[in-house]
């Protein structure tokens, strides 16, 4: 039998990682490219598709202030907010693909609009704007105040700490990242009522004021190699306590990012590398 491919859509595709987060980036600025849930969850597939994290799906800008608006999607098909590790991976494909020569692009998303700077071939910066520590867009609670950014959850043993850098996160501080339990802990944290969106759960271990190790387990998808907003989002945390430096090397299992937050008031911002993996195409 012999597959008809005449009445489908050819959609050409590259496959890029971030420290091991990897994604399918797609643009559908020269191609048209519909998105579905239904779609998504076929394509991620380890096993029977193309397989990654995210989907990164990059469509003209919808206004004239930006350069491209930028969606992202979990491989469960949910569309999220902010990706870090993604938003670099993006700024490589649009200057491989020749969608601009800019080094200086302005993506806008969702939720948060941001700015990547290309620091040499493939390292990138991306101003991630300020961290947001009002917790509303965060928790489902009238009791907490939004300069109280901790809470304490599991049978109000564990101190968790809750930011929003574009998408929600919770960072816990632990003594070892190895022997951290971070499925076990990060799913019953994900149940909890209080969290309507879910939440990313990041456990920093201090190495010194300038040196984390993290690992983050993202919501909906399980722990992943590197986390950009989780990375963000740590810091952010650590800053705010004043138990970190202005800037910090993030050491992940995937890699190292580098993060810079002057504190309140400023924009924090992220550096790291960027890979392109391969081309392909698939037919819709």
């Amino acid at each position: 039998m012999h597959l008809n491919i005449n009445n489908r859509k050819k959609i050409n595709f590259s496959k890029m990682h971030g420290l091991g987060n990897d994604f399918m980036v797609i643009e559908s600025i020269t191609q048209d490219f519909v998105v579905s849930s239904l779609k998504i969850k076929e394509l991620s597939n380890r096993n029977t598709g193309i397989g990654f994290d995210q989907l990164l799906l990059i469509e003209k800008s919808y206004n004239s202030k930006f350069d491209f608006h930028y969606r992202i999607f979990n491989s469960n098909g949910n569309e999220v907010e902010q990706c870090g590790n993604g938003a670099r991976c993006v700024g490589l494909f649009l200057i491989l693909k020749g969608l601009t020569n800019k080094k200086r692009i302005n993506l806008s998303t969702n939720k948060k609009n941001i700015i990547i700077n290309f620091i040499s071939k493939d390292i990138i910066e991306i101003n991630m704007n300020e961290p947001i520590f009002k917790l509303n867009s965060i928790i489902n609670s009238e009791k907490l105040k939004n300069h109280n950014f901790s809470v304490k959850i599991i049978n109000n043993n564990l101190l968790c700490s809750l930011v929003s850098i574009g998408n929600p996160h919770c960072v816990i501080q632990v003594q070892s990242i190895k022997y951290a339990p971070v499925k076990a802990i990060s799913e019953i944290i994900e149940k909890k009522f209080i969290f309507p969106n879910g939440i990313n759960v990041g456990f920093m271990q201090i190495l010194k004021k300038d040196h984390i190790k993290l690992r983050v387990h993202e919501r909906n998808e399980g722990e992943t190699k590197a986390c950009g907003s989780g990375a963000c989002a740590a810091v952010a945390v650590g800053v705010a306590k004043n138990l970190l430096s202005n800037n910090v090397k993030v050491e992940l299992l995937g890699g190292n990012l580098f993060i810079e937050w002057k504190g309140f008031g400023n924009s924090l911002y992220m550096t790291g590398p960027a890979k392109h993996i391969y081309e392909g195409y698939i037919y819709i």
